[in-house]
């Protein structure tokens, strides 16, 4: 699934490309499901005529804001992405949704898995709003972070997965983030300690600058795999430490990389340099059993 650097990658082609400004002549939908909370024959009338004003992300979702106060959220899942083709080219098999731009050009929708999902509204941030903090904002601080660690007692791997508590990561710059910060992703997210807690931070920001530099993470030229608007796969690849490095030798200790299930999504990690720390996984309050032995103790 494309998570923030492919998406920003997305983003940043299309404002290249001059997407903000274009008119939107004609919306063709050929897999309906694409488009949610509306009829297809809703969605293109609604959104034939309009200007496209802006185009940015949030979390997972690009954001393109058009004329007349609506909003269209695009979120790829597993495998969407853009294609800019030229109007005159032929529909691909699995361009499901196509804009036709004033001009020479086309903004098409493909999707091999059909997860993709289309909403035009008035009101983005009734889902917008439900995101957690975008980790490359300069108001997400180590402080910060450990304020909303110790708010739970979660695995710290499903814990980051878990858009509504930070946005756009996924599992591969998860794993990415947890080798840097040499963290088990099974850690207890209350137990990591003030250096744990500075280290995953300067993890995190460094993993997505680097998905960033590198226009995203391509695994691959499969048709399910991330591309650019321009059809460019990602370069981000070749700088992966452990994800799907599984058997290789940790480029830091030369430990064999290994692969877990961590709340039931593929998980890569060095086992020397991410031990988990069990003795720091003790209850934030004594267990009851614990309280009436101290408790009897003090009658004696």
């Amino acid at each position: 699934m494309p998570e923030l650097p492919e998406v920003q990658t997305v983003v940043d082609t299309l404002i290249a490309q001059g997407l903000p400004g274009r008119r939107i002549a004609d919306v063709g939908v050929y897999w309906p499901k694409i488009i949610a909370d509306m009829p297809p024959a809703v969605f293109c009338r609604r959104a034939n005529g309009r200007t496209i004003e802006q185009i940015t992300r949030r979390g997972k979702y690009i954001v393109m804001r058009l004329s007349g106060d609506l909003t269209l959220l695009i979120h790829l899942r597993m495998s969407g992405r853009f294609n800019w083709s030229l109007a005159t080219s032929p529909r691909l098999s699995h361009e499901h949704v196509v804009f036709a731009l004033d001009g020479a050009h086309s903004l098409r929708f493909q999707d091999t898995r059909k997860f993709g999902r289309m909403l035009l509204t008035d009101a983005p941030q009734r889902i917008l709003d439900r995101l957690g903090p975008e980790p490359l904002d300069k108001g997400f601080t180590s402080q910060g972070l450990a304020g909303m660690l110790g708010a739970c007692r979660r695995q710290i791997k499903p814990l980051l997965l878990d858009q509504r508590f930070l946005a756009g990561m996924g599992n591969i710059y998860v794993d990415e983030a947890l080798w840097e910060a040499r963290i088990h992703p099974r850690q207890i997210s209350s137990t990591l300690d003030h250096p744990a807690i500075v280290g995953l931070h300067r993890a995190i920001v460094s993993v997505l600058h680097q998905g960033l530099r590198n226009r995203g993470t391509s695994l691959g030229r499969g048709q399910t795999n991330f591309q650019s608007p321009h059809r460019d796969p990602g370069g981000n690849a070749r700088a992966l430490n452990v994800f799907r490095r599984t058997g290789q030798a940790c480029p830091r200790c030369t430990t064999t990389i290994v692969r877990l299930v961590v709340g039931q999504r593929s998980t890569h990690i060095c086992p020397k340099c991410q031990p988990l720390i069990s003795r720091l996984c003790r209850p934030a309050v004594p267990c009851e059993p614990l309280q009436r032995r101290r408790r009897n103790a003090g009658h004696r």
